[in-house]
C-alpha cells in the first residue's frame, strides 16, 4: 500500500463512519446509551483516521482534479463546496459535542448533537460522493 492508495481507504472510513452514525442513531432513539456512546465513538475514531489520511494524501499528492466532467462540473463544484464548507463547521461541533457528553453534560450533548449529526452524517456521505467522481466515474488520465 501506498499513499497513492489513500483515497480508497478514505472512502472506507468515510462509509464506515456514515454506518456508524446511523446505528449509533437507531441505539439512542431505542434508549442504548451506552451502545450510542460506543458507536459514536467508533465513528469519531474512523473520521479522525479519514482526516489523517485525507491531509496525509494531499501532502503527498496535492489537490485531485478531472478535467473532463462537462457539464456535470457544477453540479460537483457545489457539493464539493458544501462537502468542504460543512466539514470546517463539523469540527468545531464535533469537539463541542464530545466534550459535552465526555463532562456528562447531557442536555447539553443533545442539544448540539441536534445539529452536529446531520452535518457529520452530510459530511461523511457526500465525502464518499467525492470519492466516486473523481477516481470512479471521472478519474483524472494518466
Amino acid at each position: 500500500m501506498s499513499t497513492a492508495d489513500l483515497p480508497t481507504v478514505n472512502a472506507c472510513l468515510n462509509s464506515a463512519s456514515t454506518v456508524l452514525i446511523l446505528a449509533a442513531l437507531a441505539a439512542i432513539k431505542g434508549g442504548h446509551k451506552k451502545t450510542h456512546g460506543k458507536l459514536m465513538s467508533a465513528a469519531l475514531v474512523s473520521s479522525t483516521l479519514f482526516l489523517v489520511g485525507y491531509l496525509v494524501h494531499k501532502a503527498f499528492h496535492g489537490t485531485t482534479t478531472s478535467a473532463h466532467m462537462g457539464g456535470f462540473r457544477v453540479y460537483y463544484l457545489t457539493l464539493l463546496t458544501s462537502h468542504t464548507i460543512l466539514a470546517i463547521v463539523n469540527l468545531p461541533l464535533l469537539v463541542g459535542t464530545v466534550w459535552a457528553a465526555a463532562r456528562g453534560n447531557f442536555a447539553r450533548h443533545k442539544r448540539l448533537a441536534r445539529f452536529t449529526w446531520p452535518v457529520w452524517l452530510y459530511v461523511s456521505v457526500t465525502g464518499v460522493l467525492v470519492y466516486f467522481i473523481l477516481y470512479v466515474w471521472y478519474p483524472a488520465p494518466h
